[in-house]
Parts: C-alpha cells; sequence; structure tokens
C-alpha cells in the first residue's frame, strides 16, 4: 500500500513525525464537510455523519487535539486549527476531483463517492498530478 501523501506531518508542538493514516485524515475531512454544511462541528455530529461510535470519535479527536489538528471548545464544539484545515481541504479536494474524474469515465456516481474515497488516500502524489492534468485536459477538449 502507498504511503498517504501526508503521513509525514510534524508534530506542530513536538516537532517529532506523526502517522496521519487514513482514518485521521477521514475524520478531518469530514469535519471540514460538516462545518461546511452547518457551520460548526460537534462530535455527534461526527460519528453519525461516519457511521462509528462516539467512542471512536472521542479516541480520534483526542489524538487529533493532542497534536494540534483541531481544538474542542467547553461547549464541544470542534474547530481545525490551520494544520488540520491544510490536511481536510487536502483531502477533500483529492476526493472531489478523483469522483469528478471517475464521472467523466462513465462510472456512475455512488460508485465513483466511493471509489474516490479510497484512491485518495493511496494514489501517489505523481499519479493524482498525472490524473488532474488528464481531466483538465478532458475539460477544454469536451
Amino acid at each position: 500500500m502507498l504511503m498517504s501523501p501526508f503521513e509525514t506531518t510534524v508534530y506542530p508542538r513536538k516537532g517529532v513525525p506523526v502517522q496521519l493514516n487514513e482514518s485521521n485524515e477521514n475524520y478531518l475531512e469530514r469535519m471540514l464537510m460538516i462545518q461546511q454544511e452547518r457551520g460548526q462541528v460537534r462530535s455527534v455530529d461526527v460519528a453519525t455523519a461516519m457511521g462509528v461510535s462516539r467512542a471512536s470519535v472521542s479516541h480520534a479527536t483526542k489524538l487529533l487535539r493532542e497534536n494540534n489538528y483541531i481544538t474542542m471548545g467547553a461547549d464541544g464544539v470542534i474547530e481545525l486549527l490551520p494544520a488540520g484545515l491544510a490536511i481536510a481541504e487536502k483531502m477533500l479536494d483529492r476526493h472531489q476531483r478523483l469522483a469528478r474524474f471517475l464521472m467523466a469515465l462513465g462510472v456512475d456516481e455512488h460508485t465513483a463517492l466511493e471509489d474516490a474515497c479510497k484512491m485518495e488516500h493511496d494514489l501517489s502524489p505523481a499519479s493524482y498530478e498525472a490524473i488532474c492534468r488528464h481531466a483538465d485536459g478532458m475539460k477544454s477538449n469536451g
């Protein structure tokens, strides 16, 4: 399996490499999506949206807080910090671009969205950029 492009992210306060795995990237991406949809993010919203337990979200948010990707206020509202927001935006952009590319190839929307979610984490930066270049060429030619 190829490494995620974000797996060499550095702890903002400790200066030690952290292994951001697919799960952590998915949590950050989903938090951004919820924030864009609802204006604010709470753990219960993340659990519902991802179909996971509150305990799973609690574990993930603890790790993300400890490494300065998010903060959580006393009111339970989760806020993406700059490092977390950057990862979330990149993952969401990759997901959306890959899904659009697959749909342009004739893949149905449901399958394209599911496959894009799998691909966004494991696709090398070189392959992703090649897909983007090809997709941009498809737009200008079509």
